[in-house]
């Protein structure tokens, strides 16, 4: 027997940016599709017309192009089992639904929506989990037809409703968690599966969609283990074989151990976010694989290609994913460390935009300094968003010297060695970072003074900060004009102070 061909998918409502969570849902099954060499599947599930965001599903695939993900089947790029969104596929949905009326699977509801919250209210009372009550027990065929005729008269808008089985046992081997049941008495009784305005349900749709699109294995959040008995029920009900399930792990704030939500401000949850602060989709794409899947071996960073050839879903997690917002700024830092220079300068550029620190549209001159600028902070940007703070000695009017600044100046020695320093600096003819150098080892001859107590001083004196990138680059870039504005103000405020 053939083995069979791997077929997956990622089915993202249009409500919205693309989460960290879908985000994570899709490369996995992007990951297991090109591993197997199967294929990958982006299905648009637009059937809740009130949650739909205008551009919305366009925002998902923008941001999954941009991680490195790409499908073979989808909206945009059709293929064999379209329509790929489901506003689309209301016919395909209508056919079953019908089937299961005719069959007696599934029948039409005509209880109000106050009457069904005025039946979980009286459950609750009663200490009984609320559920669906079947409205037409112990009616006969005629009877039910008169009822139902009755509320159609009221001009009563019915909604489908599928018949669950009693002592039924839903079931399923779950590639992360192992072995699942369900009873039918606990998912809530007959559900609906066609919304009063003719739209399926979510429950419906996606096993109508999933099985004509051939779909091998579903993998997806944990939330979703509860909609899976639901979805058998739905299965068996059409006689149809499901595919595989596996529920991936909760995604957890690691500073707060609890779920992330997308009402936690502490943790920016969407991809946009992440590219708006320049970090790189690359590393992205390495960080969120390892977000409740770990790989062979102690290696954290990887090529696309790598991951690719080592996904193994039997790898992934039972454990919630832990969402690390340093372990992020350090993958993303690595791979800062060896981009292409131009590419930073592009996103880094785009910041210092934003932030209003570099005019639109940059002379040759000044798109070279800014050049030089990302170059000498590339080492420590996490993302490129942060040159905006780490650079401001370059943009802002020198700030005031901190108490530990003042401490470091106030040593006898710093005096002499900043007025050296600054007649060194006034005779340098080519303001660069070598020639800066050399004027620092100049000052050193004259004053006899030698590492930190002679880098700090003029560090201080220079930059205003005890931190940045090397003095001489750092010096080349403020110019000189600046630099000897800063060691006159250093050397005044030093006066003012009897230092």
């Amino acid at each position: 027997m053939a083995k069979q061909k791997i077929r997956v998918r990622y089915a993202p409502s249009p409500t919205g940016h693309l989460h960290i969570g879908n985000a994570r849902t899709a490369l996995f099954n992007y990951l297991f599709a090109r591993h197997n060499k199967g294929t990958f599947v982006l299905r648009i599930e637009d059937t809740d017309q009130k949650r739909n965001v205008e551009g919305g599903s366009e925002s998902q695939m923008d941001n999954l192009r941009w991680l490195g993900i790409d499908w073979d089947e989808g909206p945009d790029k059709g293929g064999d089992f379209g329509p790929y969104r489901q506003s689309e596929r209301k016919d395909i949905y209508n056919k079953y639904i019908k089937q299961l009326i005719d069959e007696g699977k599934a029948y039409y509801s005509y209880k109000t929506e106050e009457e069904l919250e005025e039946q979980r209210e009286e459950q609750r009372a009663m200490g009984i989990a609320p559920h669906y009550t079947y409205e037409y027990e112990g009616l006969t065929a005629d009877e039910i037809a008169q009822k139902q005729e009755e509320a159609k008269a009221k001009g009563l808008k019915p909604v489908v409703r599928i018949h669950i089985p009693e002592m039924e046992t839903y079931s399923w081997e779950d590639i992360v968690k192992g072995h699942l049941s369900f009873e039918s008495d606990t998912i809530g009784g007959d559900f609906v599966i066609q919304k009063r305005d003719g739209m399926p349900t979510y429950n419906f749709a996606v096993v109508i969609d999933d099985h004509l699109m051939e779909i091998t294995h579903v993998l997806r959040g944990d939330d979703h283990v509860s909609n899976t008995p639901k979805q058998l029920a739905v299965y068996e009900a059409l006689g149809w074989e499901p595919p595989k399930f596996g529920h991936m792990t909760l995604i957890i704030n690691s500073e707060t151990g609890k779920k992330l939500s997308k009402r936690d401000e502490s943790v920016l949850q969407f991809i946009e976010q992440y590219r708006d602060m320049g970090y790189l989709p690359d590393a992205m794409f390495n960080f969120i694989t390892l977000l409740g899947w770990s790989p062979v071996g102690e290696n954290e960073i990887f090529t696309q290609r790598e991951l690719i050839k080592q996904f193994d879903p039997a790898r992934l997690s039972n454990s919630p994913a832990a969402f690390d917002q340093k372990k992020l700024e350090w993958i993303n830092n690595q791979y800062i460390k060896k981009a292409d220079r131009d590419t930073l300068l592009d996103l880094a550029l785009n910041n210092l935009q934003e932030a209003g620190l570099v005019e639109q549209d940059p002379n040759p001159e000044k798109m070279e300094w800014v050049r030089q600028l990302v170059n000498i902070y590339s080492v420590q940007m996490s993302y490129t968003k942060q040159i905006v703070d780490l650079a401001e000695i370059f943009f802002d009017a020198p700030k005031n010297l901190s108490e530990e600044e003042i401490d470091e100046i106030r040593k006898d020695e710093a005096r002499p060695v900043i007025e050296e320093f600054k007649k060194q600096v006034d005779l340098i003819p080519r303001f660069t970072s070598p020639q800066i150098m050399n004027a620092v080892q100049a000052t050193r001859q004259e004053t006899g003074i030698k590492g930190r107590r002679l880098f700090m001083p003029i560090r201080i004196a220079t930059t205003r900060s005890m931190v940045g990138p090397g003095i001489g680059e750092a010096m080349e870039l403020l110019g000189k004009q600046r630099v000897m504005q800063h060691l006159d103000l250093t050397l005044k405020q030093m006066s003012e102070n009897g230092l």
